[in-house]
């Protein structure tokens, strides 16, 4: 009996000496694999893991990792939003507890490996806002315990294989990837799927009718994709549906009926498609829950539909761009009482009353922010009732309705109104001088009206105003000269009115203005030197007015001006030398004056000067014929007859200078017998010359610059509105400081809104630097700021927009194949941004994070430098200067990762290696770059044999005749390349020998092509 009770006890002492065994020996599979990610991990930019993931300490304590409690083994790691760069090992299939894995907001790069489908307990995996790309492995849908799927914002291209779908997963995130081909029937074999996102990326076809059958479908979003077809009846089947948005596709026909009986959808987008028909017009049916319906941009018609007014819950709506007809519902305001954004723009609307009773039923309406009528034929004036709408409206747009009348004085009691658009109508009366109460006012647009009196002073009262339209009215009178003293005036307008007087002097303390419009009044005076203060200036046009005396000298700082017209005035004297600096000049129009002397050589200079217009002055001697002037005909220079030149410039050829002293005697003897003939004839010549009509410009949208990039103040509602709430399906990108949403405004104007993360002091930061540097630079290769917004709780910058995205994007898309010249031309963009801002800034700027994710590519492929985060101002005497702000892990100079040393040159060795990049479309990080071989070694070792074994393949497509050609822009390109990165930095080239070298090689390569 002792003998058996023995066994017993040493048999148990085995077993548990054996389980303690194995669970040892299993979590230190677990902490293998952990180390193994922590190998691949090459950019750890908070030293997160430096002394934490280490064998000195348990694996369970380690951050990011959570272990079970029975078992003690690895069941969730999370290393979300810790800014790491590297790949995924195939290792992590070894984690067999795991439950939870979210690498999500960081910069892992590479595939998915297929390993991760041994992860038979996984439920949550989170993949969004990395850079993997290639195909996600069908095996992973496979895994029986999934339950949620997020793979957002990456560069996932290849079609997911749904052949078979896990039972259990319910959300499946694949939007913001370049994902292929149609969307698959059988997607409805993931049956217990309640969220669906595939918006944003490059599917085709239609929407699979098998969808219907997802009936526990809580959230269906495709939006900005390129879908086709109709909408499937079978959606109605989802009666569980609370957001469908299927906006921004290629979609056709009407809207299934049983979409509108579906009781639980609390939102609906099918904006910017071509669906047509009528909307519902019966009572019976109803969306109770709707508070977001968006329709903008298709063909609708028909009468107002009435279902709306059952959804009593609605906030939003959004009908703005179709063709709706009749009647606006007088009890519309009552029946929708929470209602914030009323859009209903761009269509056919009337009113039943004149005095648009429809408007007096939103005072109730005490959310009201926006009420949005532009370009319906309201046919109507404005009540006085107006000003009983909610106080917390903010924006009212009814352009282009034709109403009559005055403005009502009670418009003043909306004192939170930013902004007010009343132009393009037939308004009469005066300024009411009660618009000074609307203190947050920062735009008004009375354009294109009727209206008579003064510019009144209590628009200065106006202490917000960034915007001023009132051009084409019958305005008198002198131009208030506290107009000059609104510091956050960007655009003035008061051109085609009637106004007399001098130009105050106290315009020109306006330093901010970027678009002045003075033109076609009864302006009199000179232009003093201060008009040389407005240094932002983007287009002025003071053409048609009664303007004398000199053109100032100090014209030629206006570096940013792109538009200049001084056209029908009496200017004399010369054109300045000092046009020469107008480097942004595209357009300039300086004919009907009295100018006279020769015309500048210096204007030679101006390379994007596209239109140019001396007719009718004085001027004579030679016309230069280099830069923008081999493109300019003899309508540039019409009735200047004392000009010579080419032929093709119809003019008379310059003669051979004779020797000075018979050239004397030769004009003495004929000029002065004539000289009383010569004057009657000048005399009558100019005459004439004043009722000639002038060669006319370009239209409208050759000169006048587009409201979409005018610095405007906005406010956070309006940019809350224009990012659908900042939503994922508008997210462009994320980054350590902050995200960048797409947003569209009412007009269309699309913008990029980064958005600051408040609760890093680096990103608060990141906000001061890129106010203080881009609030002033302005050159064409650099993103334009339009705004900015701030509260104590919310930073933000509101950008352009770029539709074509990053070089990044561009140059590992399948869909964006940039040949040699695009490449040479966007690197030649991004130089000539690094030299203004190396050398013809102010104070120079240091922009410390050069590379192809920061260079953004507008709709003619243009590139623009963005993201000045970390940019560093160089005071007087410096030229170097030290941060403990790292840059970007392969892109950073040596000194700049060694000792924190931030120079110009630092700039052009990420420059350098970009250049690199981007001809041979191989990262500084990629997976073959280990141990001592570099980016830089590599292109460097291949110009000793043959550089076509390291450029891209894409540059090598196309017929073989130009080969050699192609072969040398290369070599030039890559060995200038090495000369930006070098390891010494003294050594390096700069920035402007670059843009010539750059410059020059493009010529000779385009020459050879017969380019």
């Amino acid at each position: 009996m002792e003998t058996n009770c023995f066994l017993s006890v040493l048999i148990l002492c085995f077993l548990f000496h054996c389980s303690v065994s194995w669970s040892f020996t299993d979590i230190t599979i677990d902490e293998d694999t952990i180390l193994t990610l922590k190998t691949r991990i090459a950019y750890d930019p908070n030293n997160v893991l430096a002394t934490n993931w280490s064998r000195n300490t348990y694996v369970c304590n380690w951050i990011g990792i959570t272990c079970g409690v029975r078992l003690h083994r690895v069941v969730a790691l999370n290393i979300s939003h810790l800014g790491f760069k590297g790949t995924v090992p195939s290792q992590l299939g070894n984690l067999s507890f795991l439950v939870f894995l979210d690498i999500s907001n960081n910069s892992f790069y590479g595939s998915l490996p297929y390993e991760l489908a041994r992860l038979r307990r996984l439920k949550y995996v989170n993949f969004n806002h990395n850079q993997l790309s290639g195909t996600v492995p069908s095996s992973i849908f496979n895994i029986s315990s999934l339950q949620e799927l997020r793979l957002k914002h990456n560069q996932l291209s290849s079609m997911v294989n749904l052949s078979s779908c896990g039972p259990n997963l319910m959300l499946l995130d694949l939007s913001e990837n370049m994902f292929e081909g149609e969307i698959p029937s059988f997607i409805s074999k993931c049956r217990q799927l309640q969220h669906l996102t595939m918006s944003f990326n490059n599917f085709i076809g239609g929407i699979p009718r098998e969808i219907g059958n997802l009936t526990e479908m809580r959230i269906l979003l495709i939006e900005d994709t390129k879908l086709q077809g109709e909408i499937p009846h079978e959606i109605g089947n989802l009666l569980n549906l609370e957001a469908l948005a299927l906006a921004d596709n290629y979609l056709v026909g009407v809207i299934p009926a049983p979409i509108f009986n579906i009781s639980t959808l609390n939102m609906l987008a099918l904006g910017n498609n071509t669906l047509s028909g009528s909307l519902p017009s019966s009572n019976v049916l109803g969306l109770p829950n709707l508070e977001s319906l968006e329709l903008p941009f298709n063909n609708f018609s028909g009468t107002f539909p009435s279902f709306i007014t059952n959804s009593s819950k609605l906030k939003y709506l959004e009908m703005g761009g179709n063709s709706f007809s009749g009647f606006i519902p007088n009890t519309l305001g009552n029946s929708l009482t929470n209602l914030e954004w009323l859009g209903l723009a761009f269509n056919y609307f009337t009113s039943s009353t004149p005095d648009l009773s429809f408007l007096n039923s939103f005072s109730n309406s005490k959310n009201l922010r926006a009420v949005v009528l532009s370009a319906n034929p309201l046919n109507g004036f404005l009540p006085g009732s107006i000003g009983n709408l909610s106080i917390s409206l903010e924006s009212i747009y009814i352009k282009s309705c034709n109403i009559s009348g005055s403005i009502p004085k009670e418009i003043g009691n909306l004192k939170n109104l930013m902004m007010l658009d009343l132009s393009r109508n037939e308004l009469t009366g005066s300024i009411p001088s009660t618009l000074k109460n609307l203190k947050n006012l920062q735009g008004l647009s009375l354009e294109y009206n009727k209206l008579e009196g003064f510019i009144i002073d209590d628009l200065c009262h106006l202490d917000n105003l960034v915007e001023l339209y009132m051009e084409s009215n019958k305005l008198s009178g002198a131009i208030p000269a506290c107009l000059g003293y609104l510091a956050t005036l960007r655009l003035l307008l008061l051109g085609s009115n009637r106004l007399t007087s001098v130009i105050p002097s106290s315009l020109w303390k306006l330093t901010g203005i970027l678009h002045l419009n003075l033109s076609s009044n009864s302006l009199s005076g000179t232009l003093p030197l201060d008009f040389g203060n407005i240094k932002v200036v983007i287009d002025v046009d003071l053409s048609k007015n009664h303007l004398t005396g000199d053109i100032p000298a100090t014209i030629g700082g206006l570096q940013d001006l792109q538009i200049l017209s001084l056209r029908y005035n009496s200017f004399q004297g010369s054109i300045p030398e000092s046009f020469g600096g107008l480097t942004s000049l595209e357009f300039l129009d300086l004919s009907n004056n009295n100018l006279s002397g020769v015309i500048p050589s210096a204007l030679e200079a101006l390379k994007y000067l596209n239109y140019l217009n001396l007719s009718f002055n004085q001027l004579e001697g030679r016309i230069p014929t280099q830069g923008p002037f081999a493109n300019f005909s003899g309508n540039s220079f019409m009735k200047n007859h004392a000009l010579c030149g080419l032929p093709e410039q119809q003019v008379p050829s310059c003669k051979r200078s004779t020797h000075p002293r018979s050239r004397i005697n030769l004009v003495l003897a004929i000029s002065l017998p004539l000289t009383f003939i010569v004057f009657l004839t000048l005399v009558i010549v100019l005459s004439v010359c004043r009722k000639r009509r002038s060669i006319q410009p370009p239209n409208n949208s050759d000169i006048d610059v587009s409201r979409r990039a005018i610095w405007r103040r906005i406010s956070r509602q309006e940019l809350v509105r224009a990012t659908n709430g900042f939503s994922e399906s508008n997210l462009l990108g994320k980054g350590s400081f902050g995200s960048v949403f797409k947003g569209r405004f009412l007009d269309g104007m699309e913008i990029a809104v980064k958005v600051f993360h408040m609760q890093f002091e680096r990103s608060l930061k990141s906000f001061d630097v890129e106010c203080e540097v881009m609030s002033g630079i302005r050159h064409r290769n650099l993103v334009k700021i339009i705004s900015c917004c701030t509260t104590e709780d919310f930073k933000s910058l509101v950008l352009e927009y770029m539709p074509n995205g990053s070089l990044e994007k561009c140059l590992y898309s399948n869909e964006c194949i940039l040949d040699l010249s695009q490449r040479l031309n966007i690197m030649i963009d991004v130089a000539s941004a690094l030299e203004y801002l190396h050398l013809d800034y102010s104070i120079p700027v240091v922009h410390c994070d050069v590379k192809p994710s920061n260079v953004l590519l507008d709709q003619s492929m243009v590139a623009h430098l963005s993201d000045f985060g970390i940019a560093k101002l160089l005071g007087e005497e410096e030229s170097m200067i030290q941060t403990q702000t790292l840059a970007t892990i392969g892109y950073m100079a040596p000194e700049y990762g060694r000792e924190g040393k931030v120079s110009q040159k630092g700039d052009v060795y990420s420059y350098g290696i970009m250049l690199m990049e981007t001809f041979t479309k191989k990262k500084p990080t990629d997976d073959i770059f280990v141990g001592e071989m570099s980016l830089r070694r590599w292109v460097g070792e291949s110009l000793n044999h043959s550089i076509m074994e390291v450029v891209d393949h894409d540059l090598l497509l196309g017929e073989d005749v130009y080969f050699p050609a192609r072969e040398q822009c290369l070599l030039s390109i890559l060995s200038l390349a090495m000369n930006c990165t070098i390891y010494l930095p003294e050594n390096r080239i700069n920035i402007k020998n670059v843009v010539t070298r750059l410059t020059k090689i493009r010529a000779t390569f385009l020459a050879i092509q017969g380019e």
